[in-house]
């Protein structure tokens, strides 16, 4: 098997799905080199591994690139099998594969939304979002995983990794844009993992400063007042921002 230094990462600091990947390869205790992207101006690199999607991240291993940050984290599973981060037993894999389809699918462009929108689009994006976390919060009191500290179990799993990269972003936009989308008397067990998960060491290396975050979500929010203001943009300014979005709000990274 090739050693971890084959490994190269092609990522955005503040992309959700590139810390998943992150995390996913310090959990393994996998080396890998990293490369910073910038949204706007894709490296010749970035472009020729994702011609498709031309989007973070991008994986390399032994110069052979995996791209789509799910694709890549079960490739890391199988690929390296100690510390495993899918479950064994085949329904279950089936079931945490199934629940970050839902992550992807329903939660993440409705929190996405929430940031891009206001007045009552804003409204119905925090029920749809709250309406999502209620299906979350059940499935951890009474479905299928009821009684375990992780969605992977004792430790942090493939479930984990999709929806606490990506949940930090809650706090930030909760104050940003001065609303409430996780309650502690709402949400209790949701709440309760998502702040176990954010005090694993592995996720403090991982997961960016939150005053460099909100800095980040700040700034993009004000672009997108000056933007439907009809304020004077140049193009490449208005594609940044569209691509900055697009990174770290609603899930069109990979």
């Amino acid at each position: 098997m090739d050693p971890p230094s084959s490994l190269k990462l092609l990522g955005s600091w503040a992309d959700s799905h590139t810390h998943r990947v992150q995390l996913a390869l310090k959990l393994k205790g996998l080396e890998f080199e990293y490369q910073e992207e910038d949204a706007i101006n894709p490296s010749p690199a970035l472009l020729l591994h994702n011609p498709v999607y031309k989007k973070v991240p991008v994986l390399l291993h032994s110069d052979r690139p995996v791209v789509e940050s799910v694709v890549i984290l079960q490739y890391i599973d199988e690929t390296w099998a100690d510390n495993p981060i899918m479950p064994a037993d085949p329904f279950e894999r089936a079931v945490a594969r199934f629940w970050c389809h839902f992550a992807e699918d329903k939660l993440a462009p409705a929190v996405g939304a929430v940031f891009s929108s206001s007045g009552e689009g804003q409204k119905t994006a925090v029920d749809q979002v709250h309406d999502n976390l209620k299906l979350l919060e059940r499935e951890l009191r009474d479905g299928a995983f009821k009684g375990k500290r992780f969605f992977g179990g004792d430790k942090i799993g493939l479930l984990d990794i999709v929806l606490g990269c990506g949940s930090y972003w809650l706090a930030v936009f909760e104050e940003v844009m001065e609303v409430k989308l996780v309650d502690p008397g709402t949400f209790p067990v949701f709440h309760a993992w998502l702040k176990d998960f954010e005090e694993q060491n592995e996720v403090k290396e991982t997961i960016p400063a939150i005053d460099k975050l909100l800095e980040y979500a700040r700034g993009i929010r004000q672009m997108m007042l000056s933007l439907s203001n009809g304020t004077s943009t140049t193009a490449p300014a208005a594609a940044g921002t569209t691509s900055a979005i697009n990174v770290a709000v609603d899930g069109r990274s990979g």
